[in-house]
């Protein structure tokens, strides 16, 4: 057992490809030798934080420079960082209702599988005695997976923040994390929209009135998306007030449920999101079960060897992902 207390800590254990910090760490002091202790609960970065008696929130949280009063405890300030612009990421995360499947790949080269099933082949007729069975074609896309880079620049100097509170410092980062996961949630869009590069855009249907969404829009989706189902639906501000301003959604069930809880579903059933920034009069309605996967490039990148050497001006925390469309006709686009 390697016990917490006595691990060294380094640069080093950074920039290991899909392998971060907190999973290195992990792999040197198991939380599992923890169980029935005092640490139980703990993972094994927040018993580093034990260790060196960093409190990083609440009313007595420490100040940015108690993560440099040894070398061993400021190689511990970068993944302190990482952490708190996960969290604001995961408090603005929409992705994760709207993704089939997360791929983590170690590098920024990545074509997905793609799959586009003739209206014959959706039908699985019977076969016959001596006769082959119906063929689903799998095949990797013909072009790469666009990956961005999204993230920030701390501009900072350690002289200005070293006698900040942990804690407010925190909130900065968790809106640096929140401005990423917008980002992220607006290729996502693009990609749903406009396709991968793989020459997939979705499927434009007209609204029976332009400038307006009636109920009978929203039947001619869930039609056009069949065999799918229509389970998820992403709206603009303006799309948002059309939708919520049906007579269905006053007086259904979708009505009630908003009215009593906040949950944003429509009169058909789909979870409903609030996605400000998709450009023009659309409404995307789609399976989020086969539309969408996302691709990551390890896990959010940070400037660790500034951070530990106290140069925070200048560091930058960025995260690098794409969207890929697996099933093409899974997505309709509504315009009105």
């Amino acid at each position: 057992m390697a016990y917490f207390d006595s691990i060294k800590l380094e640069k080093g254990m950074y920039g290991n490809g899909t392998r971060s910090f907190s999973k290195l760490l992990e792999e040197l002091d198991p939380s599992e030798e923890y169980r029935g202790t005092a640490l139980e609960g703990l993972d094994a970065f927040q018993r580093q934080l034990k260790r060196f008696d960093i409190k990083v929130s609440g009313a007595n949280s420490d100040s940015v420079q108690k993560f440099f009063q040894t070398s061993d405890s400021a190689a511990l300030f970068p993944e302190y960082v990482s952490r708190a612009v996960r969290q604001g990421m995961e408090r603005a995360d929409i992705l994760s209702d709207i993704i089939a499947a997360r791929t983590v790949i170690d590098g920024v080269d990545y074509r997905s599988v793609v799959s586009v099933p003739s209206e014959d082949d959706k039908k699985l007729k019977p076969a016959l005695e001596g006769t082959a069975l119906p063929q689903t074609t799998i095949k990797t896309g013909e072009n790469l997976v666009k990956l961005q880079k999204r993230g920030r620049m701390l501009v900072a100097s350690y002289e200005a923040v070293k006698f900040q509170k942990l804690d407010i410092f925190t909130v900065t980062l968790r809106q640096i994390g929140a401005y990423i996961a917008r980002q992220q949630l607006a290729d996502a869009v693009d990609v749903l929209i406009n396709g991968d590069g793989n020459s997939n855009p979705a499927e434009e249907i007209q609204a029976g009135n332009s400038g307006s969404i009636s109920y009978n829009d929203l039947v001619s989706l869930w039609s056009a998306l069949s065999p799918y189902a229509l389970n998820t639906m992403l709206a603009p501000t303006v799309g948002m007030t059309k939708l919520l301003s049906m007579s269905e959604m006053k007086d259904s069930h979708a009505g009630q449920d908003f009215h009593g809880s906040g949950r944003m579903i429509t009169p058909l059933g789909a979870q409903l999101h609030h996605v400000p920034s998709i450009n023009g009069s659309k409404l995307i309605a789609f399976d989020k079960g086969c539309a969408l996967e996302m691709v990551q490039s390890g896990d959010i990148i940070t400037d660790h060897d500034k951070l530990i050497d106290r140069q925070l001006e200048r560091a930058s925390i960025s995260c690098i992902t794409g969207f890929a469309k697996l099933f093409p006709d899974a997505v309709k686009v509504l315009t009105y």
